[in-house]
């Protein structure tokens, strides 16, 4: 099943894709992460014909909780996550494969409505992660925290190398420094679009999120480590990296109670 979800002026990132051809794919502009430099990461991924395919990204909250985008999740499929993976096609011996039990998605989230946002989800696992050095907890904001225009952050996904790519082979990163919303709200870059509990990062036409990176987390160093602060969400339906059209995450401070209600009600 292919998740593109299309409204107006923009365009959802979670990709269900069975062509694996293309060996040079990334996270647009973006370069080879170090191995294992992001051990939070996740590959979501569902069963097809008896095979498992990369969908979305998402970030390792708890042993047993995975955070991700609602539209990677909101249909019926059967989900597992790969944990300490870097290279989607090959056995490194670090991966953990873990199948998903329970899915919560916002429930004021609808596709109907993209700009409106709460395009958020927990997955409850099977079982709890091994944590050691390629698997770790991410750490989250506190409740409500806002960085400032041009705080760098960096996009992590096995996303397409452009629009019209293919998902990546290798885990792929790219800089993309916060725009502030008081800026992405403006005419010239997404408008009345951006909600304040949304993040926009990049939109210098070079480095963006694209197809197959939603749901994964916009990481921004905060300290001596980093902190996952967006939930991949949308680009514009013009290209995955169109100028002044910055990726827009969910913002993980606006939905620190929701999720830790959920986790702890689950």
């Amino acid at each position: 099943m292919f998740r593109l979800l299309l409204l107006a002026s923009l365009v959802l990132l979670g990709q269900c894709q069975k062509d694996f051809a293309d060996q040079n794919g990334r996270v647009v502009g973006g370069t080879d992460a170090v191995k294992n430099s992001w051990p939070w990461q996740v590959s979501l991924q569902y069963l097809s014909g008896g095979y498992w395919y990369h969908t979305c990204g998402g970030t390792l909250i708890r042993t047993n909780w995975v955070l991700t985008a609602a539209h990677c999740v909101d249909w019926s499929g059967t989900f597992r996550v790969g944990l300490g993976d870097h290279g989607l096609y090959q056995n490194d011996g670090t991966e953990q494969f873990i199948s998903v039990n329970k899915v919560i998605y916002h429930s004021r989230w609808n596709a109907n409505n993209l700009a409106a946002g709460f395009d958020i989800a927990v997955l409850r696992l099977d079982s709890e992660a091994v944590l050691n050095k390629v698997v770790q907890l991410a750490n989250l904001p506190g409740d409500g925290v806002i960085l400032p225009n041009d705080h760098p952050c960096v996009v992590t996904g096995w996303g397409a190398t452009d629009t019209n790519g293919s998902v990546a082979p290798i885990l792929q990163q790219a800089p993309l420094p916060v725009v502030s919303y008081e800026v992405c709200s403006t005419g010239s870059y997404w408008g009345r679009t951006v909600k304040t509990t949304m993040v926009c990062a990049g939109g210098n036409g070079i480095h963006s999120g694209c197809f197959g990176d939603s749901g994964g987390p916009l990481n921004c160093p905060i300290g001596s480590g980093y902190e996952v602060h967006g939930v991949t969400s949308f680009v514009s339906s013009l290209g995955c990296n169109a100028y002044l059209k910055p990726t827009v995450f969910t913002r993980v401070s606006s939905y620190i109670g929701w999720i830790n209600d959920n986790i702890n009600a689950n």
